[in-house]
């Protein structure tokens, strides 16, 4: 009888402990930077935006949302503000290039007696419906009038008396826009996607 020899099993060769933890520190170095390039975090520190998004909030924001589409109307997105300060705002989209945006100053008396100025705005001639805007009326609203070049967008806060948006800083250019709002994960009670 033939007699058959067993091959020895090859061996598999495991990395040591230290380099074990060196890879998963990498991998963890890595996927930390990865999503805080795509989807960094922001919080809200003022009042600008509400009722929408109140102080203390905390959202994310999708970088890639922008990589493979314009910044569309009525979307909340984050811009590098003009100003020398070049502090992130964060507001709504209410302009997208080549939209001619109005704003309106309009009077009435209210119930005291008292004369009262409002603003509406205009986009390409029809006054926007605008459920977000209630702090009414708008005490620095004034007559003007933009059109939008290409890659030039128009921002306002939600809350007109407490905004520093394009009224004031004009058309913001498309290099200077971060990302959309896309998700607020604090407060808990608030948890979930931004619409």
């Amino acid at each position: 009888m033939a007699e058959t020899h067993s091959l020895p099993k090859p061996r598999l060769r495991r990395p040591g402990f230290w380099r074990e933890l060196l890879n998963s520190a990498f991998f963890i170095f890595a996927a930390l930077v990865f999503s805080e390039l795509t989807f960094p975090r922001s919080s809200i520190s003022g009042s600008s935006m509400e009722p929408t998004l109140w102080g203390g909030n905390h959202l994310l924001i999708s970088r890639v949302s922008y990589l493979v589409a314009d910044p569309q109307f009525g979307e909340i997105a984050v811009f590098i503000s003009p100003d020398a300060k070049a502090e992130m705002l964060i507001k709504r989209v209410i302009g997208v290039p080549g939209d001619t945006i109005e704003i309106r100053r309009t009077s009435a008396v209210d119930a005291s007696g008292f004369e009262v100025y409002d603003g509406e705005i205009v986009r390409n001639g029809v006054v926007l419906d605008e459920p977000y805007f209630i702090n009414r009326p708008c005490n620095n609203c004034y007559d003007r009038t933009w059109t939008l070049g290409e890659n030039e967008y128009f921002f306002v806060g939600d809350n007109r008396n407490r905004s520093n948006d394009s009224r004031a800083l004009g058309p913001i250019s498309r290099e200077r826009i971060v990302g959309k709002a896309i998700f607020r994960y604090l407060p808990f009670d608030q948890f979930g996607t931004l619409r």
